[in-house]
Order: structure tokens, then C-alpha cells, then sequence
């Protein structure tokens, strides 16, 4: 096909009756242009089949439209949920989401929101608020617009949106000291570069030390963000005499891997041993038992950080720092009951 003979934004405004300015108008700034005049501009890009030159805008000092999202994996559903609501908002605010993995890596998150800058994305998500200064620092100098999603943070260097991991972890652990239990575990993530399982970890802790429960060293343990690593760990603790008789995980991945092992060997859940996450992602309620477990409203925290990371774009001081508590929700289920006798 003939290039010259492609639809260019006025053959747009054209077929639709409009002019080119609320053409462009609704793609930069669709919350100002009525729903049923963005409603006929989309049937004329349909008709014409207008494809917008991104790059060519980009280059010339004018919107990429495209938002940058590094997370630290998509092997397994912890992020999965949070990634839907983000994408879904920014679609309906008229953006494109480019997604980059670093693996729990601070130092390769740093490259690659370089990367993404030299796209030319207009704004970055981030997950959490652990970063390296040189991430910060880069942030600060570009002027570019980041939310930190999935911790909330009263005094965070950049906007932030998320929950209170600290009271995530000790939710779980009053949960189960109300339960009568004084012999607990503890199986979480690695903490380094990850300020969300930190929180927690810290946070059923200190509830328990507060209660006048200290956890052996033998059932402090740490496994991947995998059922199968987490089962494995489990096993291992579950192989002694002594074990505890609750075992607080630090998301529900893990929490399924530690009911697997439980299972493997016939300990009844909850009479020998109660188990809860934290997260309450797919399928927690579905397995048996059912996961009692802390619901991190993963959805609403993404579709709200769409929502800042626009008005941030739209008009918000480069320097304003938006943040927003998003409450956690205690989740009662089958896989924790009272101690045994």
C-alpha cells in the first residue's frame, strides 16, 4: 500500500465531524473531551484506520503516551492481579504500559528504568519503596512522574500507593496468638531489595514478642516466591519432633507450598497445624482448606495508581507526592483454627 495513502489525524477530525485539535485533545487529554464526541473521534479512527506516530511525537518534545511498569517477576500470581488493574485504568486513561522484570535485582531495576527513559515513557510504577539511591536519584533529575505501588509509606520519597505491610504481618500473628498458639513459625521471602516482605516479617515479630513468644531458630525459614521451593522448606521443618504447631507465611504462594507439605504427611490442617498467608491471591479461597489469610486489594491499588500517575502527568508539580493508605482486609478460612490441646 501507497504510505501517502495512509489517514493522518485531519482525515480523522474529518470523518468525524470535529476539529483536529479535539481530535489530539482526546488523546492527551481524553477527561476533557465529552464521552460522545470521543466516542464518534473512535469510530472515525476505526473507519480510517489511524495508527498514531508515538515515536515521531516523542521526538519532537510531545507525549509517548506510554507508562513504564518494572516489577520483580511474573513467574507466579503475586503481581498478576495488581499488573490487570494498572493496565486496565491506564487503557481507559488512554496509555500504553510497557512491563519490565528485574528479579529482586535493585541494581538491574536501575537499568532498566533507564531503558524505559530512553523510550521516552512519560511516567514509571515501581513496586514498593526499596530502591537504589542512584533509581532515586535519576527519578529526581529526569522530573519524571513514579508511584510506588503495593506499600504505603507516610513519608516516601516518591508517590505511593499501597498498604501497611508492617500490620499485614501482625494481623496474621494476633490472629494466631488469639487462637491460643505460643509455639509459631515463621517462612518468608528473602528480605534484601524487598521492603514488603521486611515489613511483615518485622511486623508478625514484633506481635509475637509482644505477646512473650520467641520463634527457634529452626522454624525461622526462608523460601522463594514458589510452591514447590516452599513445600521443600516445609518438609524439612515439618521432618522434626517439635514443630510448631502455627506457621505464619509471608504471602500466600508460600502459604500453599507449607499446606502441600502438611499434607504430604498427614497433619490434619488446622488440628495439627494452622497456616496463614498474607495477600489473598487466586485460588487462596479455593484450595482445601481454604487459606486464611490478610487480602492485599491488589486490584484497587492499581487502578488508583493509574489514576495518580495521571494527574501527575496532567498537571501535578513534578515535585507533589501523592499518597494513598489502601486498608487491608482480615480473611478467615478453613487452614487455621484453635492450638491443640
Amino acid at each position: 500500500m501507497n504510505r501517502e495513502k495512509f489517514a493522518d489525524i485531519i482525515d480523522v477530525a474529518n470523518h468525524a465531524g470535529v476539529s483536529p485539535a479535539t481530535v489530539s485533545r482526546s488523546f492527551n487529554h481524553p477527561q476533557k473531551v465529552k464521552s460522545a464526541t470521543r466516542k464518534k473521534i473512535q469510530k472515525a479512527i476505526e473507519d480510517t484506520g489511524y495508527i498514531r506516530n508515538r515515536a515521531a511525537q516523542a521526538i519532537h518534545g510531545r507525549r509517548s503516551g506510554t507508562i513504564g511498569l518494572i516489577v520483580p517477576t511474573l513467574d507466579n500470581a503475586i503481581f498478576s492481579n495488581l499488573i490487570q488493574s494498572f493496565s486496565e485504568g491506564l487503557t481507559e486513561l488512554n496509555y500504553t504500559m510497557l512491563v519490565a522484570t528485574h528479579g529482586y535485582d535493585l541494581k538491574r531495576e536501575h537499568m532498566l528504568l533507564r531503558s524505559l527513559l530512553e523510550h521516552r515513557i512519560e511516567a514509571i510504577g515501581l513496586i514498593g519503596l526499596d530502591h537504589q539511591d542512584a533509581t532515586y536519584t535519576l527519578l529526581d533529575r529526569r522530573a519524571t512522574p513514579a508511584i510506588a505501588m503495593w506499600n504505603f509509606q507516610s513519608d516516601s520519597r516518591i508517590s505511593c500507593v499501597g498498604s501497611d505491610n508492617y500490620l499485614a504481618g501482625k494481623l496474621a500473628a494476633e490472629h494466631l496468638l488469639g487462637q491460643g498458639h505460643r509455639k509459631l513459625g515463621i517462612i518468608f521471602p528473602p528480605t534484601e531489595g524487598n521492603d514488603r516482605a521486611a515489613s511483615r516479617m518485622r511486623g508478625a515479630t514484633d506481635a509475637l514478642k509482644a505477646a512473650g513468644v520467641s520463634i527457634p531458630g529452626a522454624w525461622r525459614i526462608t523460601a522463594q516466591y514458589s510452591i514447590a521451593k516452599a513445600k521443600r522448606a516445609c518438609l524439612e521443618l515439618f521432618s522434626h519432633d517439635e514443630r510448631p504447631t502455627a506457621l505464619i507465611a509471608g504471602n500466600d504462594v508460600i502459604a500453599q507450598g507449607a499446606i502441600y507439605a502438611a499434607q504430604q504427611i498427614n497433619l490434619q490442617i488446622p488440628d495439627d497445624i494452622s497456616i496463614t498467608g498474607i495477600g489473598d491471591f487466586a485460588g487462596s479461597a479455593e484450595i482445601v482448606p481454604g487459606l486464611t489469610t490478610i487480602q492485599v486489594q491488589s486490584h484497587q491499588i492499581g487502578r488508583k495508581a493509574a489514576y495518580i500517575l495521571s494527574s501527575l502527568i496532567d498537571g501535578k508539580p513534578s515535585t507533589d507526592i501523592v499518597r494513598e493508605k489502601i486498608e487491608l482486609n482480615f480473611i478467615e478460612r478453613q487452614s487455621s483454627g484453635p492450638a491443640p490441646n
